[in-house]
């Protein structure tokens, strides 16, 4: 079974950047459609961003486009997120999830993942 762990969470300033990153143990990582989520204090847990393969088109929901930007790195079993800007509605648990290859359609369907990590927290707060 894939182990997910994040880290790289911590306390910023509005406008301030942070990087997430999210290891994997196992194989065939190059094949899995990684994913960030993340879960605001008693609200869903919310879709963030996913990439399904290298090469391919990584997509973003549409309140952190234009400001996240997600990688991944098959050499290491990694995924990043990198967040900039940040403001006050981004301060949540941040989860990494992974998944065989996924639709199109489903990338945004936090139960469509098999394995995720613990998480790690990021405040946004002056």
């Amino acid at each position: 079974q894939v182990q997910l762990v994040e880290s790289g969470g911590g306390l910023v300033p509005p406008g301030g950047s942070l990087r997430l990153s999210c290891k994997a143990s196992g194989s065939s990582f190059n094949t899995r459609t990684m994913a960030w989520f993340r879960q605001a204090p008693g609200l869903e847990r919310e879709y963030v961003a996913s990439n399904r393969r290298s090469g391919e088109t990584t997509y973003y929901s549409e309140s952190v486009k234009g400001r996240f930007v997600m990688t991944r790195d098959n050499a290491e079993n990694a995924v990043y997120l990198q967040m900039n800007n940040l403001k006050p509605a981004d301060t949540a648990v941040y989860y990494c999830a992974d998944a065989r290859r996924l639709i199109l359609s489903a990338l945004h369907l936090s139960h469509m993942y098999d394995n995720w990590g613990r998480g790690t927290r990021v405040t946004v707060s002056s």
